[in-house]
């Protein structure tokens, strides 16, 4: 039996935070806080924005969202094919982005993750100037985390599929196919 709310004051401290315990298994992106943004590089610099832009995606509108898409994919996938140090890190939120029903934009971040995919500009590069492989930063090594980053959540796929959205289903058929599955 339940008993109405007495004006006494708290016996509990409030000193500290209390949180429930599966609060943060179910909210979206709450492992951002666990990557070190401000020690990773994307295309403009330090890729301390990518954890604001994330959760745009996660919460704007369909014109924030997609603009902050847009963003995400010059810092993280320039021109579609030239991945970043911070993409591979990035990759595992798009596909958590891409599997909540209130994004508005998952078929984009779906092609986002088929760039990614598909990307081999640094290996191409590597290709006819071997001495690439010798910098300190080696964005072949970008590139394959990358791409094994998208390959690792890939069992997300049959979930969207079943969606029957349109243009979801058109994205995720041909990540599907990218990535010979």
């Amino acid at each position: 039996m339940r008993t109405a709310p007495t004006e006494q004051p708290s016996t509990q401290r409030t000193d500290r935070a209390t949180t429930p315990t599966d609060v943060a298994a179910t909210t979206p992106l709450s492992a951002l806080g666990q990557v070190p943004w401000s020690d990773i590089r994307d295309s403009t610099g330090s890729a301390t924005d990518i954890p604001h832009l994330l959760r745009r995606v996660a919460r704007g509108d369909a014109d924030a969202a997609r603009a902050a898409l847009d963003d995400l994919r010059t810092r993280i996938c320039q021109y579609g094919f030239v991945v970043e140090q911070a993409t591979a890190v990035t990759v595992p939120f798009l596909w958590e982005l891409a599997q909540l029903p209130h994004v508005t934009c998952r078929a984009q971040i779906i092609r986002l993750l088929k760039n990614i995919a598909d990307a081999r500009q640094w290996e191409s590069v590597a290709a006819v100037y071997p001495k690439l492989l010798n910098h300190r930063e080696n964005p072949v090594v970008w590139e394959r985390r990358a791409r094994q980053a998208v390959r690792a959540r890939r069992g997300a796929l049959r979930t969207l599929l079943a969606e029957g959205d349109g243009d979801l289903n058109r994205a995720t058929s041909e990540l599907a196919a990218a990535l010979g599955g």
